[in-house]
């Protein structure tokens, strides 16, 4: 069900300062964000289903508005995995050798998945908005400081090779951001 008022700030559920720091400059000035960091429990499932979880954990937990994100990396040679459980692979190859489990592959095409979900409280159905890039697996380029974007190639660029302006425009996380802004405009519009 959507909420009748839209809060003057979201709990953005993340420990992850670079994120916080993108979904911010996305946002811009159409909410303000506030950081929490919580140990959520992730169940195994499509990431609709992860992120959906998580919400309504996190709604329950802080007793209020939340957002959360989980990312997916998505390999079209490997069926779509490692998909949701692609930060168990970072973290154990790091960005440096993420590349090298499509080596037996010739199909390096990639898909980055941003799934956002609110949810206004405890008991209440997320709302999730998703956004989705393809790009490529590459060996990576540039620096290595944000997840697997030295190694996610997008039109002849890494995501670390972009600026933050540019990246933000064509990334997955950014087409998920303009679908939240758009949601949120109609319903600051409606009431």
């Amino acid at each position: 069900m959507a909420p009748t008022t839209i809060p003057k700030h979201l709990n953005f559920i993340t420990g992850n300062a670079n994120k916080l720091a993108e979904v911010s400059a996305i946002l811009g000035d159409s909410i303000e964000l506030r950081n929490q960091n919580l140990d959520l429990v992730e169940i195994q499932g499509t990431v609709e289903e992860v992120t959906i979880d998580k919400c309504k954990r996190a709604a329950l937990l802080i007793q209020g508005p939340v957002l959360v994100e989980d990312t997916s990396l998505c390999f079209k040679a490997m069926n779509d995995l490692p998909g949701p459980y692609i930060k168990w692979f970072m973290l154990a190859l790091g960005p440096q050798n993420l590349h090298k489990m499509l080596d037996g592959f010739d199909d390096k095409s990639t898909q980055a998945v941003c799934t956002f979900a609110y949810c206004e409280g405890p008991g209440e159905e997320p709302i999730v908005f998703q956004g989705r890039t393809d790009g490529k697996l590459v060996a990576t380029r540039g620096p290595t400081v944000f997840g697997w974007d030295s190694c996610f190639e997008y039109e002849g660029k890494t995501y670390a090779e972009m600026d933050k302006a540019e990246k933000n425009k064509i990334s997955h996380r950014g087409k998920a951001l303009d679908k939240l802004k758009d949601w949120l405009a109609g319903h600051v519009a409606a009431s």
